[in-house]
């Protein structure tokens, strides 16, 4: 995709979007947001166009965006984007599900706006903020982390997840291994991996969260028996975007309590 001109009336479908955009200082650039965004809080008081997975293709021609952005993921997703591009409205889609791919999409948004410098300067910023942790890390093995995306039937972060990538670069290993997003599991294998640290997340997708402690049937689980098993923010852990780094700031702090791990930002 080449635009005529950097982009200059932006609709970002994704949450997370919206905060690189603000990272790089370009807040007053954005023109609408989804009923679901919230940050910054300077959008509150943007024209809302709908959903993430189902904007309302009208309210979004009223805006006049001469860029949208949209995360990829479900096909609902890249069929709005298909609308869009026939609609003559510019589109661009990201894939972000590591650092690299968050980092790739930083720098490919400074170039549609025309700012490559504020695109360099957060990525720089969140770059050096992960290398201060990896070096805080102590060395040795790292503990494996369950991540309970929804409760009831039991939905984890698989190894194609942001989460991962999180849990890594915490210090940590993602108890489950297999190459999906999301990985659908059963009590009984929970109970076999035997993570030593769960993280419950709460959020729209799971709003009634509650710590695995608290959950007879967990009570085995050696997260469980040591007193590692916490809750935490779903925008944080799954929603890729500059506050990922913040996750994994305050996940190195659980994992590795004794270490001189830097405080997470806001």
């Amino acid at each position: 995709m080449v635009l005529k001109a950097p982009a200059q009336r932006i609709v970002a479908l994704y949450g997370a979007l919206n905060e690189i955009l603000a990272g790089m200082g370009l807040t007053e650039r954005l023109v609408a947001r989804t009923e679901a965004d919230h940050e910054p809080p300077a959008i509150e008081t943007l024209p809302v166009i709908g959903t993430h997975m189902r904007p309302n293709l009208e309210r979004v021609l009223a805006v006049k965006p001469d860029l949208v952005l949209q995360l990829a993921g479900r096909g609902e997703a890249l069929d709005t984007a298909e609308k869009l591009g026939r609609l003559d409205i510019p589109v661009a889609v990201f894939a972000v599900s590591d650092f690299p791919g968050l980092f790739a999409s930083i720098d490919r948004i400074g170039l549609l706006t025309g700012e490559p410098e504020a695109a360099q300067t957060l990525r720089q910023g969140l770059e050096k903020r992960l290398a201060a942790v990896k070096t805080a890390i102590p060395a040795g093995k790292r503990p494996t982390v369950f991540f309970e995306a929804r409760s009831g039937n039991l939905l984890t972060a698989g190894k194609e997840s942001m989460v991962t990538a999180v849990i890594e670069a915490a210090g940590g290993e993602n108890v489950v291994n297999q190459d999906k997003k999301l990985v659908r599991l059963a009590d009984e294998e929970l109970l076999r991996l035997a993570p030593e640290v769960c993280l419950t997340q709460r959020g729209p997708m799971n709003p009634e969260a509650r710590p695995m402690a608290s959950r007879t049937e967990y009570a085995g689980l050696p997260c469980v028996r040591n007193g590692r098993s916490f809750v935490v923010d779903e925008a944080l852990y799954s929603r890729p975007g500059p506050r990922s780094v913040t996750a994994v700031e305050e996940l190195a702090r659980l994992l590795s309590p004794n270490a001189a791990i830097p405080e997470a930002h806001p």
